[in-house]
């Protein structure tokens, strides 16, 4: 599989992924949604808030990237998250689910679009701390799904330790066959 192939797969994943995760954690109470379980970011919804924080701030930057990709033209009207990584879109599965929807949508539509010569090529950004870096565009995306699978899993054990069972979260369910 090329590199392309490779974004396609864990965009579908991402997806497939967070639907699972937004219908698991419909399945607790709003008090066990927002109750500090001691995690990074404190409870299932600050995590849920945290990964559509980081998926705002980095869909942003793809979106100023020079090939102007028609995926993330709405990102131009979507504000930097306030807080940055701490921001609270919501506070309920109900509030946070749509926004979730729409980003998804954005990086599944954002895949066929990429070119070789894009993720070849160098993302300029600045962090949120203003400090510029020029970074090679293919590996800032596979980081950008490694980010969304790390907090998924925090995600993952949250919900097991509340008695809910994700299911399969392995990419290798996703993975085709030779």
């Amino acid at each position: 599989m090329s590199i392309l192939e490779h974004i396609a797969l864990l965009a579908r994943y991402n997806a497939d992924m967070n639907q699972k995760l937004y219908d698991a954690a419909a399945q607790l109470s709003q008090d066990e949604l927002i109750a500090d379980r001691s995690a990074f970011f404190g409870s299932l919804c600050g995590t849920m808030n945290h990964m559509l924080a980081g998926d705002t701030i980095w869909l942003k930057r793809f979106a100023a990237h020079p090939a102007a990709f028609p995926a993330l033209q709405a990102m131009h009207d979507i504000p930097l998250p306030s807080g940055s990584l701490r921001h609270t879109f919501g506070d309920s599965v109900a509030a946070l689910r749509p926004y979730r929807e729409q980003l998804d949508a954005m990086i599944l539509a954002l895949a066929p679009q990429l070119q070789p010569g894009h993720v070849d090529g160098t993302l300029e950004y600045r962090s949120t701390q203003g400090v510029l870096f020029h970074k090679h565009f293919g590996s800032v995306l596979l980081h950008f799904f490694n980010h969304q699978t790390h907090h998924r899993g925090q995600a993952s054990t949250l919900l097991t330790q509340a008695g809910i069972d994700i299911g399969v979260t392995d990419l290798l369910a996703w993975v085709p066959g030779a």
